[in-house]
């Protein structure tokens, strides 16, 4: 039998639970005898949005947002 590869990326906005379920996915394949490499961390995408703070008046007033998606494969 061929030699069989799997690849998982896991994404989310918050590392900790990232790196959680990363490490049940490693502990649950090593309990079934596969050979993991990983967890890889993938570059980080970092998204931002600029909105104006106030609806009227004061075009320079403004405020920014940010959102980040942390990923990783195994």
């Amino acid at each position: 039998m061929d030699k069989q590869n799997i690849r998982i990326k896991l994404r989310a906005y918050d590392h900790k639970v990232l790196d959680q379920s990363t490490i049940e996915i490693v502990n649950t394949a090593k309990r079934t005898g596969a050979q993991v490499r990983g967890p890889i961390p993938l570059p980080t995408r970092k998204e931002i949005f600029t909105v104006l703070r106030s609806p009227h008046i004061d075009k320079k007033s403004r405020e920014q947002f940010e959102t980040r998606t942390h990923k990783r494969m195994i």
